[in-house]
């Protein structure tokens, strides 16, 4: 049994695989924005600086794992938002707990999308690969919401995938996680908008598996890429969509 960090842990899929894991007999420290161990705003310098800090004062005997599962989801209208959370808030901690990861030889699972294959603006995700928030962030304002999501999306896949070798070298495991449309209280709600409903429901109707997806869908594929019997699982994208990706990009693998 082992320590596990997970950042936006308080609510939806983080809150599933929190209690995945701790059903597992595993410890885990929440880091959100509220009701957490650690209470942070990812979406801020100091903040990602202070959740670091924190985390390292609370795991002097090492990690046995890391999720960076905080996001802004495509329905939130501030585009620099969703940058800074779902990009700079996963990759920043991920590089700030590298060693602190190294020292038990940590497995590390990142919460992307399966929309991160979608179409975006080559530019906003290159100024996110090369670290510019600034750039990042000017760039996300001129875009609609949902290039924004999967653009951010997209670069944190590849900046896994750039530093996968890297990381392995240092016995760190890193693999990714694409959920496709998941029911969570959030997303219920919308199912039930006047305005947003039947395009809802007719978007879930497509799904292959005919079903969305649940939190604990996505909780039991982090239980298995994070543990011991996905040990030789590293730098691996696993869409978790009932089929969707499949469906929508059949030529693509």
């Amino acid at each position: 049994m082992g320590t596990y960090v997970i950042t936006g842990g308080a609510s939806g899929i983080g809150a599933a695989i929190r209690q995945q894991l701790q059903t597992e007999g595993h410890s885990v420290l929440v880091v959100d924005i509220q009701e957490a161990d650690i209470v942070a705003n990812l979406a801020t310098d100091q903040g990602r600086r202070g959740a670091i800090a924190a985390i390292l004062d609370a795991t002097t005997d090492g990690l046995a794992g890391f999720i960076a599962c905080a996001g802004v989801g495509s329905h939130v209208p501030d585009r620099a938002l969703i940058t800074a959370v779902n990009y700079f808030g996963a990759v920043e901690l991920v590089v700030g707990l590298r060693e602190r990861l190294a020292q038990n030889r940590a497995a590390v699972l990142l919460v992307s999308s399966n929309s991160a294959p979608m179409p975006t603006n080559p530019d906003y995700v290159q100024a996110l690969l090369a670290g510019d928030e600034q750039t990042a962030c000017a760039v996300a304002g001129q875009m609609e919401s949902q290039p924004a999501y999967s653009g951010s999306k997209q670069a944190l896949t590849r900046w896994m995938r750039r530093n996968t070798r890297d990381y392995a070298a240092q016995g760190i495991r890193m693999n990714a996680i694409g959920p496709g449309y998941t029911r969570t209280p959030l997303s219920a709600a919308v199912e039930d908008d006047p305005t947003y409903g039947d395009a809802i429901k007719q978007f879930i109707d497509s799904i292959p598996m005919g079903r969305p997806g649940l939190p604990q869908d996505m909780a039991d594929v982090a239980s298995f890429l994070l543990g011991d019997k996905a040990t030789f699982i590293c730098g691996a994208m696993l869409f978790v969509d009932g089929g969707h990706d499949a469906m929508l990009r059949p030529e693509a693998f």
